[in-house]
């Protein structure tokens, strides 16, 4: 049996992949697949779809939620806790920096044109993450089928009803087609346990809330109430979310700026801009909304609330999902599932690559770093790093 991934490697490698994670969720999900999957080989390409498709389904941030997945499946719960805390860490301090210089100066500094350079260069590795998962999951005429519909549904309505739609009818249609190919032997594998399991699991997911809440607990003696204010708030709103950050948008808006009036509109604005322009999960935004309000303990305690509670139910549907599994039914659904997400996954590509300037450096980086990527497998880093450099003198 391979050694368990140790939980320093874990954080490690999360807080790299979050360093280079621009462009939103799927970026990030791209990345994640390019390090776990074929760089370290931590996990399948089957195993990273299967997170996914159920980050898809579930509320809260998708590329969090998967990365809570990816933690949860190797080390349990504290892997769980420790891969999210790489995920998040470098987002939280870019956008704690950036947020202090607003309140400061009034402005987010110039970073615009780095921006323009790594949009490219993250369309490219959407579409080879996407490439590399296709190897596996689409091996017949059916499953292309499957995927190509779901990027077409993706393309052409969009929105998280659409996502759900999709995932819910390639389920369908991988029962309907598959489940004639999917031997018994096949459908009920060793039971799939964290590398963990067992009593170190659950004390795992006991660590991951005792930890979290500890993180936040010295900082309740500082104006309590409005700290569980803004926790509670961010918490309920987290469970509400469905469909990606974009989608989330509007509900955050109407709470924090006509609901509460934490911020004004044109902050909000700005705070959306300042998640855009830094590494990681869009809805670290939250954070800057937390500081407005109470300083750096309000920043730490509103992030917590948008990643904790989604975080928790990530886990729970994990283990279910795990178990399930066994099922000749779903495996059959899951191969159904999987192209799909492929799909999605190219579709998000697609959608990528229009937001960057229409110019010919944009498509200068973008094969370059496609052609890096394929043929020399070069480490994402490298590759947004000589993009951003790129952007900045080019654009």
């Amino acid at each position: 049996m391979a050694q368990p991934v140790s939980l320093w490697t874990l954080f490690w490698v999360f807080l790299r992949i979050a360093c280079t994670s621009f462009g939103g969720f799927m970026a990030m999900i791209s990345v994640v697949e390019n390090v776990v999957v074929e760089r370290k080989k931590l996990m399948a390409h089957q195993d990273i779809l299967d997170g996914i498709s159920l980050a898809s389904l579930l509320p809260g941030p998708v590329a969090v939620n998967l990365v809570v997945y990816v933690g949860y499946r190797l080390r349990g719960g504290a892997g769980a806790l420790i891969s999210a805390l790489g995920a998040v860490l470098p987002s939280f301090a870019f956008i704690v920096i950036l947020s202090i210089a607003y309140f400061r100066w009034g402005q987010v500094p110039a970073v615009s044109r780095l921006f323009m350079g790594f949009l490219p260069a993250v369309t490219a590795i959407i579409v080879v993450a996407a490439w590399n998962m296709s190897r596996k999951a689409i091996v017949g005429v059916s499953e292309g089928m499957i995927a190509a519909a779901a990027a077409a549904v993706l393309l052409g309505i969009g929105g998280f009803l659409s996502t759900l739609a999709i995932i819910l009818g390639a389920g369908i249609a991988g029962w309907l087609l598959f489940r004639g190919r999917v031997s018994r032997s096949a459908a009920n594998p060793p039971p799939a346990k964290p590398r963990s399991a067992g009593l170190r699991a659950h004390a795992g997911l006991a660590l991951l809330v005792m930890a979290s809440m500890s993180t936040a607990a010295p900082l309740f003696s500082i104006e309590s109430g409005l700290l569980l204010k803004l926790f509670l708030t961010f918490a309920a709103m987290s469970l509400m979310l469905f469909g990606g950050a974009y989608v989330f948008i509007p509900l955050i808006q109407e709470t924090v700026v006509q609901g509460h009036g934490w911020v004004t509109q044109q902050e909000f604005i700005d705070a959306v801009a300042m998640g855009q322009i830094t590494p990681g999960p869009i809805l670290v935004s939250a954070a800057f909304i937390g500081l407005k309000v109470a300083g750096l303990a309000g920043a730490v305690v509103a992030t917590l609330g948008i990643y904790l509670p989604s975080g928790l139910l990530m886990i729970g549907c994990t283990r279910v999902l795990d178990r399930i599994k066994r099922s000749t039914a779903i495996q059959a659904a899951l191969h159904g599932v999987r192209p799909a997400v492929v799909g999605m996954i190219f579709a998000a590509a697609v959608v990528v690559g229009r937001t960057a300037a229409p110019v010919w450096i944009s498509v200068v980086i973008f094969a370059v770093a496609l052609y890096a990527l394929l043929r020399f497998r070069v480490e994402t880093a490298w590759i947004i790093s000589a993009a951003g450099l790129a952007g900045w003198w080019f654009y």
